[in-house]
């Protein structure tokens, strides 16, 4: 009989063919994700024209789907916890999939809205499934690289979503870009068959022989014997998970998640709502409006990939922090009058450090939390962050109904990114695991997380 250390196993495994699928399958629901969250920021624009929405009118809409996405996020996080991420992910996928596609057929801002809140509870509830997933799969040396890689889907689907857009509306109308999210119905039946349910869930429910041919997968040196006993201690405490975010030493650090959460989806959220309107606004056609939205999407993939790859070296708060100071210089100097070089460059940087810290944030959490309460800490971060994310649109159109000069808008938008900064800086000063818990991960240690 053998005592195998699950986690040793893991951490210690060389990347191979089934974290290549992992990555894969899970960065493609992202890219779903997130062509279907930045839609509207692409039809915007030509709905206020068609329907007569006013700006306050078409931020109240846009935030349908992120009351949906808080719903979710809080929701769908513990629910995996309870029930395996496999199936809760799949029914996430169906709910955005779906109701984006039929969004397509509104014929009313009341329409609309239902569709997007309906849409908005599976975005939500994917995300923090998925980065939990990842997480608990990744080799250590790797970890926060691949989530970071993983969720860039986001912005490459937010790059589709304007790259269609630009092309689709003019030729065929706003409806044909919601038409295109109907996809992923089709593929779910593949990625259903080929994602893995998670180790955690598989060994808690007692089906140690699906759990035995998942690592001979993660480790192809591993082989399964009988009697095998499997150790893979979760952090369960006995606690509810809510209440165990605030366990052990942790409360400061998950209040300051929240509110970092709830400043930097402020900002992605108002600029993914409102660029390409603000820039139609200082007087570039609608083409060129979506191209600043496919930019800030582009520099997202660079930050978030760049800022995986250097926090996985160095801190990974140290990394936030300097992301969230250069945010938010750079969407405070997009107010100002500059040649279109220079906009795209800070479009760029303002895409890379907002976009790429949400990520980052998602990754961090993921890292933070010990397993049995991975997907609840991740989950209500993000869902008491996505208040934050409603608030963006509508402080956009409340901003633009006032008319104010431009830069005065961008200024608004970049103020969350320094209050995220601090609240980063006070995350790690009380946060330790209980002996009973699973070891803290290599970039925890690094940052002065005390251990008992």
């Amino acid at each position: 009989m053998r005592n195998i250390d699950v986690h040793k196993l893991i951490d210690g495994a060389k990347f191979n063919r089934f974290h290549w699928q992992v990555l894969f399958l899970c960065a493609l629901i992202i890219i779903f994700d997130g062509y279907d969250l930045v839609i509207y920021g692409v039809v915007l624009p030509v709905l206020m024209k068609e329907w007569g929405l006013t700006p306050i009118q078409a931020g109240t809409l846009g935030s349908y789907a992120l009351f949906g996405m808080m719903f979710g996020a809080l929701v769908f996080g513990p629910m995996s916890d309870r029930f395996g991420r496999k199936k809760v992910i799949a029914v996430c996928v169906i709910l955005f999939s779906l109701f984006t596609f039929l969004n397509g057929f509104a014929r009313d801002v009341t329409e609309f809205a239902v569709c997007r809140f309906l849409a908005g509870l599976g975005i939500g509830g994917v995300m923090p499934n998925v980065v939990a997933l990842m997480t608990e799969y990744a080799p250590k040396k790797l970890r926060t690289t691949l989530v970071a890689i993983m969720f860039s889907g986001y912005s490459v689907g937010g790059m589709l979503s304007a790259g269609l857009g630009m092309y689709l509306i003019p030729a065929y109308g706003w409806s044909s870009v919601f038409f295109v999210a109907g996809l992923p119905l089709l593929l779910l039946p593949v990625i259903y068959y080929l994602l893995p349910e998670s180790i955690g869930f598989l060994l808690h429910a007692k089906r140690d022989q699906e759990a035995a041919i998942l690592l001979s997968h993660v480790e192809g040196s591993f082989v399964p014997q009988p009697g095998d006993r499997y150790d893979f201690p979760t952090g369960n405490t006995g606690h509810a998970p809510l209440v165990a975010l605030f366990k052990h030493g942790r409360a400061l650090s998950t209040m300051m998640f929240w509110v970092a959460f709830f400043m930097c989806l402020l900002m992605v959220y108002a600029l993914a709502s409102w660029l390409p309107k603000l820039m139609t606004q200082a007087g570039y056609g609608l083409g060129s409006s979506l191209s600043f939205l496919l930019v800030l999407n582009l520099g997202a993939i660079f930050g978030a990939v760049g800022g995986g790859v250097v926090a996985d070296r160095l801190h990974l708060k140290t990394v936030l922090m300097v992301f969230f100071v250069i945010g938010s210089v750079s969407i405070s100097l997009l107010g100002y009058k500059s040649p279109t070089e220079v906009l795209y460059i800070l479009v760029a940087l303002a895409g890379a450090t907002t976009i790429g810290s949400q990520i980052l944030l998602y990754a961090y959490a993921a890292q933070f939390y010990p397993m049995a309460i991975r997907s609840t800490g991740i989950g209500w971060a993000s869902g008491v962050g996505r208040s934050g994310a409603i608030l963006g649109p509508i402080v956009g159109g409340t901003l633009l109904a006032m008319a104010m000069p431009l830069h005065f808008n961008f200024l608004f938008f970049a103020i969350p990114g320094a209050i995220a900064a601090f609240a980063v800086s006070l995350i790690s000063r009380s946060a330790f695991h209980a002996p009973e818990e699973e070891d803290p991960l290599a970039f925890a240690g690094e940052m002065g997380v005390v251990t008992e």
